[in-house]
């Protein structure tokens, strides 16, 4: 979600072919089909990739995931544009917030250990937004495995503690984890949470996860083929068919006595938004389901930077010349973050990777869904602007469109500023909708 790597890694490669863009994730576009205009001002920084990663920590702070007054505090300590400084002051953020969490644990506070754990989690999230710039790229495992420790320490301070839970999935199983909701009821409604293109679970909880659960939902998180430990410790790689990723976990949940099987629903958020409506075109035992945003093609994102007459080696099927001249022209920095962008589709060749790409699109499939679909439009969508008007043109099942405006506070990729917001919209609609 957010400013995702996928992003900043373009953002580079956009900055090299000199088409003016400004290096890093977040380029501050209009998404006119959402009725916003274009920011006017920036809060912290100038680098729209220091802007974005640091409002998303700040609105964490809704759901406890964030602590107000330090990411305050670090937006003075962190030099605009300079990647290393951002890092290690997330760095040390986290490392003084696991101690915090630590220390609290130690002692028998389990609701102020689970808090400082969130805002660990928090901080290595988004150092890890930074650190492909840094000095030393090749940190960035050791700052995930931060990020997944803290999450494990923090699992049973919740009430009910969280339940880890492994899905069934080819010849493997995936990790997911069980989330109880507040209620007596023996089967609730569950929703199932799909993450994006490089997410954390600290995301799937703020975003969807802890509005569920204050509301009665039980939740199901995972991580999917590409995305966190499916990808770092199983050498699992995105796939566009993710239908054959949710029926497991569908199988899954239904296995569950305490799960209802006539009221499931999924939410998909940044990449998400194509993973999910593309698995509910296939699956039909979900009843509902979100997309925020809406995504129709996947490959605008990646495509979009290119000048045309690379985009026309791409066309024509010119894998030597086309990844020869990007082996050629990259910085090392956007070469490295490339890379990076490229590991959870599992391929090395460029030309590969934006021809595996070109597949994620919902055209002749939007129409084969059925259940009732909700898509958010935050105005100044970068990612993918306009394509949650598309989505909802396309799909022909019960549906509604949620505009976000700059005027709610709730602009911007996945709403990062506006979480309560977006949790009183989507689950107004999903309680109807299941009632």
């Amino acid at each position: 979600m957010r400013a995702d790597r996928r992003q900043f890694s373009l953002g580079l490669t956009t900055t090299l072919f000199g088409l003016g863009m400004s290096q890093g994730a977040y380029a501050q576009k209009s998404d006119s089909s959402a009725g916003g205009s274009k920011p006017t001002h920036h809060y912290f920084f100038k680098d729209p990739t220091f802007e974005m990663i640091f409002l998303t920590s700040l609105g964490r702070a809704y759901h406890c995931g964030g602590n107000v007054g330090k990411v305050l505090y670090l937006t003075r300590q962190v030099e605009d544009g300079n990647f290393e400084s951002a890092y290690l002051a997330f760095m040390q953020a986290g490392d003084e917030a696991r101690q915090l969490a630590e220390g609290s644990a130690s002692h028998g506070h389990k609701e102020s250990a689970r808090q400082a754990y969130l805002w660990a989690q928090n901080f290595y999230d988004s150092a890890t937004y930074f650190v492909d710039g840094s000095k030393d790229p090749t940190r960035f495992l050791a700052t995930w495995e931060s990020l997944y420790a803290c999450w494990l320490k923090a699992m049973p301070l919740f009430e009910p503690a969280i339940e880890p839970v492994k899905v069934p999935y080819e010849n493997t199983e995936l990790h997911g984890f069980f989330l109880r909701g507040a209620g007596k009821s023996k089967k609730r409604p569950l929703l199932i949470l799909s993450n994006g293109s490089d997410g954390s679970l600290l995301d799937m909880w703020l975003w969807g996860g802890a509005g569920a659960l204050a509301r009665g939902y039980d939740c199901l998180m995972f991580d999917g083929p590409g995305q966190g430990y499916a990808l770092w410790k199983q050498k699992l790689y995105f796939r566009p068919d993710w239908e054959k990723v949710i029926s497991p976990v569908v199988d899954y949940a239904v296995s569950r006595s305490d799960v209802d099987p006539k009221r499931i629903a999924i939410q998909g958020i940044s990449q998400g938004g194509y993973w999910v409506p593309r698995a509910v075109a296939f699956e039909k035992r979900i009843a509902a389901a979100i997309a925020d945003p809406g995504v129709v093609d996947v490959s605008t994102s990646w495509t979009a930077s290119l000048p045309p007459p690379l985009l026309a080696l791409l066309n024509a099927g010119r894998k030597a010349e086309f990844d020869g001249f990007l082996a050629k022209a990259l910085s090392p920095g956007a070469k490295a973050n490339l890379n990076f962008r490229m590991r959870p589709f599992g391929f090395s060749s460029y030309f590969d990777t934006y021809k595996a790409v070109s597949e994620y699109n919902l055209r002749g499939v939007a129409d084969r869904i059925t259940c009732p679909l909700l898509i958010t439009a935050p105005a100044n969508e970068t990612y993918w602007p306009g394509q949650s008007q598309q989505l909802y043109d396309l799909v022909k099942s019960p549906k509604m469109l949620v505009h976000f405006s700059e005027s709610d506070g709730a602009d911007l990729h996945c709403e990062p500023k506006g979480t309560g917001l977006r949790d009183l919209h989507v689950f107004n609609w999903l309680d109807q909708t299941l009632r």
